[in-house]
């Protein structure tokens, strides 16, 4: 199999740990405020609720002690509000807490008010699932155990559910199983699928975040040319105001006497600053359309120059009807086909083709090997984050530790120029990634 894959962990520099330190807890993903005011939403739904049911539709309920399991709750809500800050994320395990007290704050009210004979029974979902999208499998796990013993003990233990006339209604204990079967399932279900949906975002956005890092580094390097030839002009004018006091100081003095040595030395060694600034300056600067113009030819010569050395054959050719295109200098270009021909280069046998081709509509890339392939099992999967699996040779499996993100941020990167990578089988059997771009696209072409 041929994956492409690389090791992000060159590209992020991660400050360095003590090893006798202990890295420091980071706070969850949730933020108190978010829960304190889910809660006093809810508390108002539940005034509202038990108002509506004593005063409007006159059903009989204890609607007192309904009303001081509320209290309870309003008052956890100000003891929080007062004594924390609000506008810091919590810990799985201070989130864990505040969305357990909300499970026993319901459960008092359901076992007041007809426990699992009560529609309201359904509010159970809403703590199980905000702790699968915001907090780890362990707390998830715990809160899900609460949640389904005290829906349990509801089935047998509870007052009648508000009806008129009293007791003239009641649900089967098997219609009462049900609902409860039907809430745990409900929990199991959204949860898992909220659970899911959350890791996918996460996953996506980290791999973005390293998207960011490889472009900016890109970037970076691809700026060093402007600043060199920047460094080379402002430092001109001072060195040869040195050149030229050095000329005076040789014609003043002496050749073979110490001070006529030390001026002829002097003059030498501008004269080779010069020579330095000016290669600096031929480089390339922001601006210079010599530099960031490319051919189809130049970018594909460019992009495999740093894999000429790893012994592998790399055969490159460009064609195409009507003049060879030019392109604008980009980072995110270079670095997608760097990153697609070094995977080609590391699964190869013996060689990697590079093939430009052109009409007048469209402009295409194909880099093939001559390797094993890609794996029929990921083939459909690639493009996404954290897919890898290999068949590399041992030698290469021992250097190599990549993330799966080597495909996903080439790929990315190359959609951001305007092209588009899809991935399949090259004639000889080997990998081949095929880019292509629309020649209208005014972002890559000039």
């Amino acid at each position: 199999m041929n994956t492409l894959d690389m090791d992000t962990e060159t590209l992020i520099v991660k400050p360095p740990v003590d090893a006798g330190r202990k890295p420091a807890r980071t706070s969850g993903q949730l933020k108190r405020n978010t829960l304190v005011y889910l809660r006093w939403a809810a508390i108002a739904g539940q005034c509202l609720a038990l108002l509506i049911v004593s005063y409007v539709l006159k059903f009989d309920y204890p609607i007192l002690p309904c009303l001081a399991v509320v209290g309870i709750s309003i008052l956890f809500n100000i003891v929080v509000s007062t004594s924390l800050e609000l506008d810091r994320r919590v810990g799985d395990g201070e989130a864990g807490f505040q969305l357990a007290f909300d499970l026993l704050q319901l459960a008092l009210l359901l076992w007041l008010t007809g426990g699992m004979s009560n529609p309201f029974a359904i509010l159970f979902l809403a703590p199980i699932v905000t702790s699968a999208t915001t907090l780890n499998k362990k707390v998830l796990f715990a809160l899900g155990m609460l949640a389904m013993a005290l829906s349990f003990a509801l089935l047998f233990y509870h007052h009648p559910l508000p009806w008129e006339p009293m007791g003239a209604f009641s649900l089967p204990f098997i219609f009462r199983l049900g609902v409860w079967i039907a809430i745990i399932v409900g929990s199991a279900f959204t949860s898992l699928y909220a659970w899911r949906v959350t890791q996918e975002s996460r996953r996506m956005s980290d791999a973005l975040a390293a998207t960011e890092a490889v472009l900016a580094h890109e970037q970076k390097l691809a700026a060093l040319g402007g600043m060199a030839a920047a460094a080379a002009h402002e430092l001109g004018t001072p060195l040869a105001t040195i050149q030229v006091i050095a000329k005076e100081m040789t014609r003043e003095t002496k050749p073979g006497t110490p001070l006529g040595d030390d001026a002829a030395l002097m003059l030498s060694q501008a004269q080779r600053c010069r020579d330095i600034l000016e290669q600096l300056s031929l480089r390339g600067d922001e601006g210079d359309a010599i530099h960031d113009i490319l051919s189809l030819e130049d970018l594909l010569e460019e992009a495999a120059e740093p894999y000429i050395t790893y012994g592998k054959d790399i055969t490159l050719s460009v064609l195409g009807d009507g003049d060879e295109p030019t392109l604008r200098r980009q980072a995110e270009l270079l670095y997608g086909l760097k990153n697609f021909i070094e995977n080609a280069i590391d699964f190869a046998k013996d060689s990697v083709t590079l093939t430009g081709r052109w009409t007048e509509d469209i402009l295409t890339i194909d880099i093939e090997d001559n390797g094993n392939g890609f794996d029929t099992t990921i083939l459909g999967r690639l493009g996404q984050p954290y897919v890898s699996r290999r068949q590399k040779p041992k030698q290469i499996d021992e250097l190599a530790g990549g993330l799966g993100l080597g495909v996903f941020i080439a790929t990315t990167l190359i959609e951001r120029t305007g092209g588009k990578a899809t991935f399949g089988r090259s004639s000889e059997g080997g990998a081949r990634v095929h880019i292509e771009w629309d020649r209208k696209n005014t972002v890559l072409f000039t």
